[in-house]
């Protein structure tokens, strides 16, 4: 590094806030709350399913509706942060995140849930937009902007890890729904010390909020996503391919209608630069692949193989500790070598854990199931933190909202999919088990509902009976997770091939910008 350089770098580093990384901790917060809701879900299922008794295609919405309705709406929210300011954005959000928490803990039935599950996707949407948003205006200097990136994926990761663990401990000894009243005191916390730590910032010509945009972009995503997890699940229907259309056609008005706007929700010219479009294509895939995971893990561990929700949380914990550790060193790797092979080689790890999930049986044992978490969680900090570096660093501080919001749709969009469609495999496995023939058929007709409905219903049944019909139906659901597992498999090493001629010649920033 020349003399030059050096000292712009100097006097680029003494420019930048001095509280940048106590602001950091409160963004940290912010992710934490989201990626604790996300995790401990999973864990709940099946004390949920036996207090509410949803149907599968209920158990599917709650799983589900939270993604699609962020997904739907991040874009709407990052714009919405760059012209009212994403301080106050992420604050109002965080406050509604916690007051509708408590409307998830106190849900009464699975309609009761599904629309908690949607509004807290309402008030989840203001949140991770604008700590990346704020995060690219704080850190000016390249280097130390990825370091902060790192922190924030590692700070999910951690979530994801906290969330089960902590999430398990209370449903030992208290309802399902506390897994919910986590959120209130880390909202708390995020609300009053954000208010003194961090900065506003927003785009001075952004423009006015085009709500007809907002519309669009939001039924366009959820009548897609909707229709996609029904043909999986039950088939092409006259309902299904209304809602194909209709979402299809906002998608395509929502697209023209920003190519026609002075000041657009989202510059579709973005998606021109083959790296912005790689490390979208990127992130979704990863946590397609994640989420569907970890999301179905959880019911095998506790379901299956018959561990307490705290052990099953536990177990649970290598994708998380290989997230965070990939996480922090991801964008070192990705200046070291390059960002392709780093993102791809994160890829090519889920891609192959999934595949060895494809030989899982009733009786396999700890350490494969473990090898297999850590590896994809190793993949997913490599991968995810680098293409949120790659999206940040393409466009001007001033669309930071809008950038990041892409980056967190595909994430959540990810997530819906990964849940709804490999979901949908799962399903369709598991529901073609046979019950013992003695079995009433409203007692069978539960239980080919879920895997949580099967052991809820053979509580009705005598021991020898009840064992028999939880077999069969715990073997279904270990062949549908054997085979969610290949197609996993084969979709992210698809990606993996894609994104190396994606991101060819793909560089993260060096230096202090001016």
């Amino acid at each position: 590094m020349s003399k030059t350089e050096e000292l712009s770098r100097h006097k680029g580093a003494e420019g930048q806030s001095p509280g940048r990384w106590l602001a950091l901790s409160v963004l940290v917060l912010a992710v934490l709350l989201v990626a604790v809701d996300a995790t401990v879900l999973g864990l709940a299922t099946p004390a949920l399913s036996e207090d509410l008794q949803p149907s599968g295609t209920q158990l599917l919405w709650i799983g589900d509706i939270y993604s699609f309705v962020i997904a739907g709406l991040l874009v709407s929210m990052g714009s919405l942060g760059d012209r009212i300011g994403r301080k106050k954005l992420l604050l109002v959000g965080a406050t509604a995140f916690g007051a509708v928490s408590v409307l998830n803990a106190y849900a009464t039935s699975p309609e009761m849930m599904i629309v908690a599950r949607a509004l807290l996707g309402v008030a989840g949407a203001t949140l991770m937009p604008s700590t990346l948003a704020l995060i690219r205006n704080i850190f000016q200097d390249p280097r130390e902007r990825s370091l902060a990136i790192g922190i924030w994926g590692a700070a999910a990761s951690a979530g994801a890890a906290v969330g089960p663990v902590v999430g398990g401990a209370l449903l030992q000894h208290f309802w399902w729904g506390s897994v919910f009243l986590i959120n209130l005191p880390v909202m708390i916390v995020l609300v009053l010390v954000g208010v003194k730590l961090l900065p506003e910032s927003k785009n001075p010509v952004a423009g006015p909020w085009d709500l007809v945009s907002v519309a669009l972009s939001l039924v366009g995503v959820i009548g897609v996503v909707y229709a996609v997890k029904e043909v999986a699940t039950h088939g092409p229907t006259w309902g299904v391919w209304a809602a194909a259309v209709i979402g299809g056609a906002c998608l395509y008005a929502f697209v023209r209608r920003q190519f026609s706007l002075p000041s657009p929700l989202l510059d579709m010219r973005l998606f021109k630069h083959r790296g912005f479009s790689g490390a979208v294509l990127a992130d979704l895939l990863t946590v397609f692949g994640l989420s569907g995971l970890v999301f179905f893990l959880s019911q095998f561990l506790q379901l299956v193989q018959g561990r307490d929700p705290l052990e099953a949380g536990l177990a649970e914990l290598p994708a998380a500790v290989g997230a965070v550790v990939t996480g922090l060193l991801a964008g070192r790797y990705a200046r070291r070598y390059s960002v392709r092979s780093t993102v791809v080689g994160g890829l090519a790890a889920i891609g192959l854990a999934l595949g060895v999930l494809t030989v899982i049986h009733k009786d396999t044992g700890y350490p494969l199931l473990g090898a297999a978490l850590l590896a994809v969680g190793l993949g997913a900090g490599l991968s995810f933190t680098v293409t949120a570096d790659v999206i940040l660093s393409s466009v001007p501080k001033e669309q930071a909202g809008s950038a990041s919001a892409v980056s967190e749709t595909a994430y959540e969009l990810g997530a819906a999919l990964g849940i709804a469609l490999l979901g949908s495999v799962v399903t369709g496995v598991y529901q073609s088990f046979t019950a013992p023939a003695s079995v009433p058929a409203p007692v069978a007709d539960a239980a080919h509902e879920s895997l949580g409905g099967a052991v809820e219903a053979a509580k009705q049944l005598d021991p020898q009976t009840a064992g028999q019909m939880v077999g069969a139906a715990q073997e279904a659901f270990v062949d549908g997770l054997r085979l969610a597992s290949g197609v996993g498999a084969a979709v992210l090493l698809a990606t993996a091939a894609a994104t190396w001629f994606l991101l060819k010649g793909q560089k993260l920033q060096d230096g202090i910008e001016h």
